[in-house]
C-alpha cells in the first residue's frame, strides 16, 4: 500500500492552516521521468495517473506535481457525516464504510477516511491488508520457474506493427503488460510473472528470442533503453 504516513505531516500542516481535510499521494517529477516510469514505481496505470491528474497527453515536465495514488485520506470534522462525505466525493456510504471497515454510521473527528476516486478501487481491500507489491516475486502462487536473459522493446521501433503474434494492438493498448517469448519454452498465452517487471502475458515471439530469453514490452523507448539486457527469474503460473 501507499506509504500515508510519510505525507501525514505536511498533510497536517495544509489542514491546520488552511482548512483542508483531505490529501493524497504527490510526487514531484524528475529529469528524465516519464509517465511509465513512474507508472511502474507506484504501481498504477499510466491512465490512471492522466484521470487523477486531467493530462490529455504523455507529456510532463520537471517539478510538475503528480497525484500517484486512487486513494484520498479524509480527516472527519465537527458536524460531519458520512452522508455528506459520500455526496462530496460522488460515492456511496455503503462502499465508504466497505473501504474503511466500518461496522456502524458513527464517525467522530478527527477519524481518517480512505476514499477511492473515480470509483477505481472498489474491490480493493482497506489499507489495513498488507499486499505484496507487484514487481515482487508472488509470495503464495506457485508455477513452474526459470531464469531468462531479458531484454525490452517498444511498438514504436523502425518496421514495428505494434501488434503482437496473439494480435493484442500495443499502440492502443500502452499499458499492456505483454513479453515476447520462445513458445517452445514458455507457451503463447501464458499468464508470468516476471521479476522486476510483474504480471504479464505471453503474447508476442519475436526472430531473436530463442530458448531461455525474454522482450517485455516497455512503451517509452527510453524506458526500454534503461531497462537493458539483465538476467531475470520467470514463474510460469498457468
Amino acid at each position: 500500500m501507499k506509504k500515508y504516513f510519510y505525507y501525514l505531516l505536511a498533510a497536517i500542516t495544509i489542514w491546520s492552516t488552511a482548512g483542508v481535510s483531505a490529501y493524497a499521494e504527490e510526487v514531484t517529477v524528475n529529469k528524465g521521468d516519464t509517465l511509465w516510469s513512474i507508472a511502474q514505481k507506484h504501481e498504477v496505470s499510466v491512465q490512471d495517473i492522466k484521470n487523477w491528474n486531467g493530462l490529455t497527453g504523455d507529456l510532463i515536465h520537471p517539478n510538475d506535481k503528480l497525484d500517484v495514488s486512487p486513494e484520498e485520506i479524509y480527516i472527519v470534522k465537527s458536524g460531519d457525516t458520512l452522508w455528506n462525505i459520500a455526496k462530496t466525493y460522488g460515492i456511496n456510504v455503503h462502499n465508504l464504510k466497505k473501504w474503511n471497515q466500518l461496522n456502524s454510521d458513527l464517525i467522530k473527528p478527527g477519524l481518517e477516511l480512505i476514499i477511492y476516486k473515480n470509483g477505481s478501487a472498489k474491490e480493493t481491500k482497506p489499507k489495513t491488508v498488507v499486499k505484496a507489491a507487484n514487481t515482487e516475486q508472488p509470495a503464495a502462487e506457485e508455477g513452474k520457474s526459470l531464469t531468462v536473459t531479458a531484454t525490452a522493446y517498444t511498438a514504436s521501433c523502425e518496421g514495428c506493427i505494434g501488434i503482437t503474434k496473439t494480435g493484442v494492438n500495443l499502440i492502443d493498448n500502452p499499458d499492456a503488460k505483454v513479453i515476447a517469448v520462445d513458445p517452445d519454452v514458455i507457451p503463447l498465452g501464458s499468464k508470468v510473472f516476471v521479476e522486476g517487471y510483474g504480471y504479464a502475458t505471453a503474447e508476442d515471439i519475436g526472430g531473436g528470442i530463442k530458448g531461455n530469453e525474454i522482450d517485455v514490452f516497455i512503451p517509452a523507448t527510453s524506458d526500454a533503453m534503461q531497462w537493458g539486457r539483465k538476467e531475470v527469474k520467470v514463474t510460469i503460473l498457468n
